[in-house]
Order: structure tokens, then C-alpha cells, then sequence
């Protein structure tokens, strides 16, 4: 079993479907955001200026917004309060780059608000991280021992990894609900026109679906870890 689960056993195949929707989930934000990133709006305005307008009119005059590197690595970083638009987003007119801009603005709409998931969210990420860097050590340590001992060390990999997938569970109605603070904003603010909206809504629907197909693909790899320990069990 050893030997399979580095290079193949019939597990793997639990974890494939997975990973062909996270693989299409990713090509299809992409495609999305850059069929919507070819027009300007109609309002002129630039996603940095549309987020901060949004995030005004819910009073975070306090939320500095800030360029990054990267193509779509934007994220709001409620340590410093502070809203990071990538390079492609920043400067940007499209109701793409509004849309992605304004959904970081929801995340801090909810830091300001103490939505719940948020807030479960944040308070779950040092012991994510730790738990994500010592699960599969765990996990194939015990694969290297035989008997109780290397099932010990098995089941404490599985329960770090299981940390893991519930951080991605955890992070859909975050990540949701700030969508849908987006729409909401974007059209009470007059950032897009109704026609524009459209396309910042398809952009935040095919971003949304990465995180469904991380956390497909996080409950398939945790089913293949059991099925694997329960296996060499018995």
C-alpha cells in the first residue's frame, strides 16, 4: 500500500473526478473574467475607486486599498484592514475587475459587521496552517510502521487533514455572502449599470465555484486517506 500511494492505487481514482472540476473550475474563472475584462464601463471608474466608493458608503473610510502583484490575487487582510487588488484588477474599468474589487470590499463589510463565518474563519487559520503542514508528514510516517503504532500516526494525520477540508467548508459562506455584498453594493451605489451587473455576476459565480471544487476536492482526498488507513488496518 505503501508503494500504491505514492504511485497508483484504485484510491486515486476517488480523488480524480475532484480534480477535473477544481481544473475546469479554474479555467472557467479565467475565461469568464477575461471575456468581461474587454469593455469598459460606462461610469469610468477604475475597481480601485468602485471598492472604495462601496466601502464609503457602508463607512470603512478607515479600509486602505492597496495595489499587489499577481494576476488575481486579490484579498482583504482584515490584520491591517486593508483591501490588496492585483494588477489586473487595480486600475481596471471592466465590470470583471468592479466585480472581484468590490467582493474583497464584502470580506471587509463582514470584518466590520462580525459576521459569524468570518470570524470563525480567521480564529481557524493557525491551526489550519499548522495542520495542513503536518498531516501527510503524519500520514505517511504511519504508513512506514506497522501495527497500532503506525495506525496512531494515520489517524492523527487524517484528523489535521480533516481540519483542513472543514476550513474549506467553512470559507463557502464566506466567500458567498461576500458576493452577494458585492451585488447588493455595486447596485445600490450605481457602480455598474444593470447590463454591467450581469457580468460582474457571472464573474463572481465562476470564481465561487473554485471553492466548491476545493472542498470537493478535500472530502474526496480525506475519504482516500481513511479508505487507505482503514485498509492497512485490516
Amino acid at each position: 500500500m505503501l508503494f500504491g500511494f505514492f504511485y497508483f492505487d484504485w484510491t486515486i481514482l476517488i480523488v480524480l473526478p475532484a480534480m477535473l472540476f477544481a481544473f475546469w473550475a479554474q479555467m472557467k474563472v479565467k475565461g469568464t473574467f477575461e471575456e468581461f475584462s474587454k469593455v469598459n464601463t460606462r461610469s469610468g471608474l477604475t475597481a480601485a475607486q468602485a471598492a472604495r466608493k462601496m466601502l464609503d458608503a457602508n463607512g470603512l473610510y478607515d479600509v486602505a486599498i492597496s495595489r499587489t502583484q499577481g494576476h488575481l490575487s486579490d484579498h482583504y487582510n482584515p490584520k491591517d484592514r486593508t483591501l490588496y487588488l492585483s494588477e489586473s484588477v487595480h486600475d481596471a474599468r471592466s465590470s470583471a475587475a468592479i466585480g472581484v474589487a468590490c467582493h474583497e470590499a464584502g470580506h471587509a463589510i463582514q470584518h466590520a459587521k462580525n459576521y459569524a463565518p468570518l470570524n470563525l474563519r480567521m480564529g481557524m487559520v493557525p491551526v489550519c496552517n499548522i495542520g495542513s503542514g503536518l498531516a501527510m508528514p503524519l500520514f505517511i510516517i504511519g504508513l512506514l510502521f506497522a501495527g497500532d503504532f503506525g495506525y496512531i500516526f494515520m489517524l492523527i494525520g487524517i484528523g489535521l487533514f480533516s481540519l483542513a477540508t472543514l476550513f474549506q467548508l467553512v470559507t463557502l459562506p464566506v466567500e458567498f455572502d461576500a458576493s452577494r455584498r458585492a451585488l447588493v453594493g455595486m447596485e445600490d451605489c450605481g457602480l455598474l449599470e444593470s447590463s454591467e451587473i450581469d457580468g460582474a455576476r457571472k464573474v463572481l459565480s465562476a470564481a465561487a465555484m473554485t471553492y466548491v471544487a476545493a472542498l470537493a476536492t478535500s472530502l474526496m482526498s480525506l475519504l482516500r486517506l481513511i479508505i487507505i488507513a482503514n485498509s492497512r488496518r485490516d
